[in-house]
């Protein structure tokens, strides 16, 4: 899949599935050997296994190949032996040397990436998304948007006053629940119920999905730029 017309000059989409969750939530099931994004929960796949196969090529004219793992390196062969057993090939897996979350992990691969350039969509590998053919749809309009040269993060569209996400502000008509692209003004750590239900009641906040889209040059300058260390 590329985001441009299909042809020269097409830019391609890579997956980089972070998958270097140490097991400290939903224990016992989940532990340091064998952390949530690998257990099968729902069905026969594991977390991590329904996150590669969401990214394959499909009737709806979507689809990226050849993920980018990042991952513990304690988890390097039960992350490599899953893909394989989904029918997923991946290339590629970077070992991180120590967990630091989200920015240091994209970072990783956007510099293992960059002699090409792609747009890279990032997801964790510990969701569980019912609705699949919504999400693919949303991908493909983030993809237009950061073949553009924008920074995209999905956002869910709230149903109640969580407090166990963070949010995104936006303009106006965010939380239409239509696919559509708007500025994004802030982002908003968790909140207390109070301040949810307001974030609620303008419906202009966004649950944040924790998946980011944007090409490697991209998300590099900007972490050139925010955070050079």
């Amino acid at each position: 899949m590329s985001a441009g017309p299909e042809g020269k000059g097409a830019t391609p989409v890579v997956p980089v599935v972070v998958a270097g969750g140490s097991g400290t939530r939903l224990w016992p099931l989940s532990r340091e050997s064998f952390p949530k994004q690998f257990l099968a929960i729902f069905d026969d796949w594991s977390l991590l296994q329904h996150t590669l196969l969401r990214f394959g090529d499909g009737e709806d004219g979507f689809g990226c190949s050849n993920p980018v793992l990042v991952c513990n390196e304690a988890h390097r062969f039960l992350a490599r032996d899953q893909a394989e057993k989904a029918g997923v090939p991946t290339s590629t897996i970077i070992l991180e040397p120590a967990g630091r979350g989200t920015a240091p992990a994209l970072t990783l691969a956007a510099l293992r990436l960059g002699e090409t350039d792609p747009i890279l969509v990032m997801s964790p590998a510990d969701h569980y998304i019912d609705d699949v053919p919504s999400l693919r749809k949303c991908l493909q309009a983030a993809c237009e948007e950061a073949d553009r040269g924008r920074l995209v993060t999905l956002g869910i569209v709230p149903d109640a006053p969580e407090t166990g996400f963070g949010y995104l502000r936006c303009e106006a008509g965010a939380g239409n629940g239509k696919t559509v692209a708007v500025p994004l003004l802030e982002f908003v750590e968790k909140p207390d119920e109070a301040r949810a239900r307001e974030f609620l009641a303008t419906g202009n906040y966004l649950w944040n999905s924790g998946i980011f889209v944007m090409k490697a040059s991209v998300w590099l300058d900007a972490m050139a730029r925010y955070r050079p260390d």
